[in-house]
């Protein structure tokens, strides 16, 4: 079957998005819109995505738990878990490797960590826009070990994307799927990612308020309606 998605959607936890970007506006934007799941993936934490599978559920719309992750080459890298306890050890790795730097909210923004009904019960204190003490390789190694499926994040934008930081696509790299921007962009990329027609292409809206959110307009075809099924589909590798 095929359903809608959008698996690139920050939350009001990620500084650089708006406040209002909460579990019940999401998950009411993304039912709004006609999506059948989509994937909150904060600036490196995961400390929301617990609250907003709960708001899910109750919509009956699939929330995949997922974050952005950034290299220190400065490459951001979308990663996305089966479920909590997954992505709850994948978060200590993150604050491991995370910087012990502080935000500044006049600068940077605010930080806001939500319940299920919206409420703030807390801010992140260290700058979660920081980059990983992880490589690429090391970062996409890191969510596979946890059992994660690592996405390059808008490879073909000119910054933060893995062409623009390091100039090509490492074929020996063990991802099967790469965001990309817009589809009309493919045929600009390909002499930079060895072996193109191989990964899967995904287009979400990388969405930091309300009205980013993707409308019905980018779909994947799974053989089950499952947070599994979706991650079995992105994992999967054309030869």
């Amino acid at each position: 079957m095929k359903i809608a998605v959008d698996l690139h959607i920050h939350s009001g936890l990620s500084p650089c998005a708006d406040d209002n970007m909460t579990p019940n506006n999401i998950i009411n934007m993304a039912k709004l819109k006609g999506l059948d799941a989509i994937a909150i993936t904060d600036h490196n934490s995961m400390k929301n995505v617990e609250a907003f599978i709960r708001v899910a559920e109750q919509k009956n719309i699939i929330c995949i738990p997922g974050v952005e992750l950034t290299t220190k080459e400065e490459v951001h890298i979308l990663a996305l878990f089966k479920d909590l306890d997954s992505a709850h050890g994948f978060q200590n790795v993150i604050d491991f490797y995370l910087p012990h730097e502080f935000n500044n909210k006049a600068l940077f923004g605010n930080q806001l960590i939500y319940t299920a009904e919206d409420e703030i019960i807390g801010e992140c204190g260290l700058l979660l826009s920081n980059s990983l003490k992880m490589s690429v390789e090391e970062t996409i190694e890191e969510i596979r070990k946890h059992g994660g499926i690592p996405i390059p994040a808008h490879v073909n934008r000119n910054r933060f994307s893995i062409i623009s930081n390091l100039g090509f696509v490492n074929p020996d790299l063990r991802i099967n799927s790469i965001e990309v921007c817009y589809q009309q962009d493919l045929k600009k990329i390909e002499k930079f990612c060895p072996h193109f027609e191989h990964y899967n292409k995904i287009t979400s809206s990388d969405a930091h308020s309300l009205g980013q959110v993707l409308e019905r307009e980018f779909f994947i075809e799974v053989q089950d309606y499952s947070v599994e099924g979706i991650l079995n589909t992105l994992d999967y590798r054309f030869t």
